[in-house]
């Protein structure tokens, strides 16, 4: 009787393909609105900003030469030179060419080529107590001009071994001076660096 009822069901029932055109999506046929635009005070700060450019500076003083870590350094301060001369400064050994970047903000005041220090370089302290002398270097940055500003970490230089460095002897010869007299900045009492690039801080007045 089942298949007989079966057979007959079939005789009289026809399958109609569905038009998928004729089913309509149920939720309604509307304009997502375009979100309006975020307010510049919520945006985030520095992304399309590259006129300033956001950077995060030490207070203190940083390594003037790249990839040198506070254990590599020595400290040359009192060690003695020709002449009865201290060295009063710190050597920082690094492959030649190795970019030197200033050690804080500041101001480029002097440049002089010695028969001791070679290439060098002068740099007043952003408050004006200080002078960053950096020496024997292989060439000053292209761009560098007197009287310019420079930011702590702005590339400046690169290691090399002119002056009487010795050939070969490759390394940054740094000091810091306080200034005693405003005219000639340049010089003044000199103050030991290692322990400011060893710390990370900024020097005082002696």
């Amino acid at each position: 009787a089942y298949l007989v009822g079966e057979r007959a069901l079939r005789n009289y029932t026809t399958i109609m393909p569905v038009d998928e055109t004729s089913v309509k999506d149920p939720l309604p046929d509307t304009v997502v609105p375009t979100p309006p635009p975020v307010p510049e005070s919520f945006a985030d700060a520095g992304i399309n900003d590259q006129a300033t450019p956001f950077t995060q500076r030490s207070p203190g003083l940083i390594i003037p030469v790249v990839g040198v870590t506070p254990d590599q350094l020595i400290d040359t301060f009192s060690s003695s030179r020709s002449e009865d001369r201290f060295h009063d400064a710190i050597d920082i050994a690094a492959p030649a060419g190795t970019p030197v970047v200033a050690a804080t903000d500041g101001e480029i005041i002097k440049f002089f080529d010695s028969e001791r220090g070679g290439i060098t370089i002068y740099q007043l302290t952003a408050d004006r107590r200080f002078v960053l002398y950096y020496a024997h270097l292989q060439k000053r940055a292209d761009e560098l001009q007197i009287g310019m500003k420079v930011t702590q970490g702005a590339t400046i230089g690169f290691v090399g071994d002119t002056g009487n460095a010795g050939a070969g002897n490759y390394h940054l010869h740094f000091s810091i001076a306080m200034v005693t007299d405003p005219k000639r900045a340049w010089e003044g009492i000199y103050i030991n660096p290692y322990p400011l690039l060893r710390d990370g801080t900024y020097p005082q007045a002696p």
